[in-house]
């Protein structure tokens, strides 16, 4: 049997991808974290859900392989793309000990693609996308690839930038990478991709030292060549002539 993960992209109908609508229209249960679950109620509103808070990861994936297993058309619900920080790679780990359990993964557009349109073009180039989030990855780790990130010179998408508990992450992210760029280099935050009370900012690097982010922007730090134009971000692609 099928089991599939399903990027939902940043919410909205309109940003969902043709496949994984079709795909949401056609399952028997839809198994999801609550706030994703809730954006895709107002699509299929009459579809059964099995929903669980965060960090219950693992046992809401478990139930919807077992679900899968008993011959249920199951899907896994994802913000963005299920592969990038979704619940891909561990469907796939609790799958592989089910020998009747495929799984089929439906890409969807992820924050660094919906947001970076919001704000211009802030990945033209060669970039790194990191997580603030250290729930599952510990904070040296975190730090290290910020500093190898910015030290290269890549452009950075950043995920889960601070939380309640994490409020002054964001805040170090930019110290680390102060000590390789400009203080004036052109920075970029989205909230609420694709939803109500979507907004954007494009500021200097110094100035998204003290900005206010949550769990719900997504930041971009631009690289030595990254432009304000007309006040969106661009990243030029590289091009010598240009």
């Amino acid at each position: 049997m099928k089991i599939y993960v399903v990027g939902i992209g940043p919410g909205s109908e309109d940003g969902m991808t043709v496949k994984a609508h079709n795909i949401l229209k056609n399952v028997d249960i839809i198994v999801g974290y609550t706030v994703y679950t809730d954006l895709v109620k107002k699509i299929f509103p009459n579809k059964e859900y099995f929903t669980s808070p965060m960090k219950q990861e693992r046992e809401r994936c478990e139930k919807a392989v077992e679900m899968a297993e008993e011959g249920r058309k199951v899907a896994v619900v994802c913000s963005g793309d299920g592969g990038i920080y979704g619940m891909t790679s561990l469907v796939y780990q609790i799958a592989k000990n089910y020998n009747d359990v495929e799984v089929c993964p439906v890409p969807g557009v992820s924050a660094m693609i919906s947001g970076g349109a919001v704000v211009g073009a802030p990945l033209g180039h060669d970039f790194a996308v990191i997580s603030l989030s250290d729930l599952l990855t510990p904070l040296e780790v975190i730090e290290k690839r910020i500093e190898c990130a910015a030290m290269a010179d890549f452009a950075i998408c950043i995920y889960n930038p601070s939380s309640k508990k994490r409020g002054d992450y964001l805040q170090k992210a930019c110290d680390i990478i102060l000590k390789y760029r400009d203080t004036k280099t052109v920075c970029a935050a989205v909230k609420n991709i694709g939803r109500d009370g979507e907004e954007y900012s494009v500021m200097t690097l110094g100035e998204l030292r003290e900005y206010k982010a949550d769990m719900f922007t997504t930041v971009f730090v631009g690289n030595s060549k990254t432009e304000n134009i007309n006040g969106k971000m661009v990243t030029p692609r590289g091009y010598k002539n240009v």
